[in-house]
């Protein structure tokens, strides 16, 4: 069974940083990916930014590049998404996902998900 447990996330003023975790477990790595997802009040589910766990091939929206960056910890089977120069536009909830996608920003490609966090910036 694999289990996906997030973490972080918050308020946080525009301008500010968040780092969000994921710890996945229950699954072996390769071919694997993870990515992050938000959804807004209204909105649909969107793609943040994910990466392919073997190669560290990693692939961002275009609304949040070049402010955040995704990243693993192998050791601790662990992605990260660190925001920075956060916007009020970025407040949402975060989704973690996790599979073996084909393509990385649709996210009917993933088979397993967090349980969301919430991130509010003000501004």
């Amino acid at each position: 069974q694999v289990q996906l447990v997030e973490s972080g996330g918050g308020w946080v003023q525009a301008g500010g940083s968040l780092r969000l975790s994921c710890a996945a477990s229950g699954t072996t790595f390769s071919n694997y990916a993870m990515g992050w997802f938000r959804q807004a009040p209204g909105k649909e589910r969107e793609f943040v930014a994910a990466i392919r766990w073997s190669t560290g091939f990693t692939d961002y929206a275009d609304s949040v590049k070049g402010r955040f960056t995704i990243s693993r910890d192998n050791a601790k089977n662990t992605v990260y998404l660190q925001m920075n120069s956060l916007k009020p536009e970025d407040t949402a909830v975060y989704y973690c996902a996790g599979g073996w996608p084909l393509r990385l920003r649709d996210p009917g490609n993933y088979g397993y998900w967090g349980q969301g966090t919430q991130v509010t910036v003000s501004s």
